[in-house]
Parts: structure tokens; sequence; C-alpha cells
């Protein structure tokens, strides 16, 4: 079973035409500089065809995301705590 569909692998290899022309730009709304990177010109196509619902992986989460969303959940405990403490 393929992991992508051929439609996405068509938007990939259209973005990376565009960083060889010199029009794939980087950034929300394409507002950044122009993308260098084939890397870069590879996840873009990625994310382009995710966003059309085309057939493709979902990204992999970093572990360093997951560990400081619990730093926050758990600091937003203790305050709200502290401040129950101080009311009563």
């Amino acid at each position: 079973m393929a992991k992508y569909s051929r439609s996405a692998s068509k938007d990939v290899e259209s973005a990376m035409e565009r960083r060889k022309k010199g029009t794939l730009k980087s950034g929300p709304g394409g507002k950044g500089g122009t993308v260098k990177s084939r890397k870069q010109a590879i996840a873009i196509g990625l994310s382009e065809a995710r966003a059309e619902g085309k057939k493709v992986p979902a990204k992999k989460k970093s572990a360093a995301r997951k560990k400081t969303g619990t730093k926050r959940k758990t600091a937003a405990k203790r305050k709200s705590t502290a401040t129950r403490k101080k009311k009563g």
C-alpha cells in the first residue's frame, strides 16, 4: 500500500519546479523569502498536499514539543491553585 498518493507527489514536483524558477516562497501566505533548500521545497509541497486533503502521512511530532506542552499545563495548574489558596 502506498504512503503517498500520485497527486501528492505531483504537488511536491510542482513545488520543486517553483523552487528552481525562484517563485517558491516560505512562510504563511508566501510572505517569507524565496526557498533555496531542496528539503524545504519538499516540505512545502507535502504541506500543500495535506491542506488539499490528499493522501500524505501526518507530520511527526517531536519529543521536545510534547515536554514543553506538559510543562505549560502544570504551570497553569500551579497558578490556579495558588490563586484559590489566596482567596480562601
